[in-house]
């Protein structure tokens, strides 16, 4: 009974889509700090820059009475404020916006390949003659055929 359940799990455990699946969140798993960094590192001081110094690390609301203004998201959090943090949350999303595009032209290139590759599928079908003339009666035969089934001739 454990054999036929080892044996079950085995062939699930190894077909394509659960090994496609675990490749791609090996690989999403890796790829979402280089995301992030891109957003925060790159992308993020440059607009931030042109909208006049602004951190968007650093953008928030204060959800409570507060006599002045902390200069850090960190320092009102640890005075205990509750925040909105929409600076982080426009940080998140693009680079969801970042990690989409990228996925979508992965997708792309991929739907490109299954095309590419159906094409040369049916050139080589259609390369391939299943029938042939007789050379005697001169009439449609098998390519496999070795004696014409309307004339009786024995073919080479």
């Amino acid at each position: 009974m454990i054999k036929n359940f080892l044996k079950e799990f085995k062939e699930f455990a190894v077909k394509g889509n659960v090994l496609d699946m675990a490749i791609g969140i090996i690989i999403g798993g890796a790829f979402s700090p280089i995301v992030n960094s891109l957003v925060k590192d790159i992308i993020m001081p440059p607009i931030g820059f042109v909208l006049g110094n602004v951190d968007f690390s650093n953008l928030y609301l204060p959800l409570a009475k507060i006599d002045g203004k902390w200069p850090s998201l960190e320092q009102a959090q640890a005075q205990g404020i509750v925040t909105i943090n929409y600076g982080l949350f426009l940080n998140t999303l693009i680079s969801f916006l970042i990690v989409s595009f990228a996925v979508f032209l992965l997708v792309k290139v991929i739907n490109k390949i299954k095309r590419d590759d159906a094409k040369e599928a049916e050139a080589a079908e259609a390369a391939e003659p299943t029938e042939k003339e007789c050379p005697y009666c001169f009439s449609t035969i098998s390519v496999k055929a070795t004696r014409c089934p309307n004339c009786t001739s024995e073919l080479h």
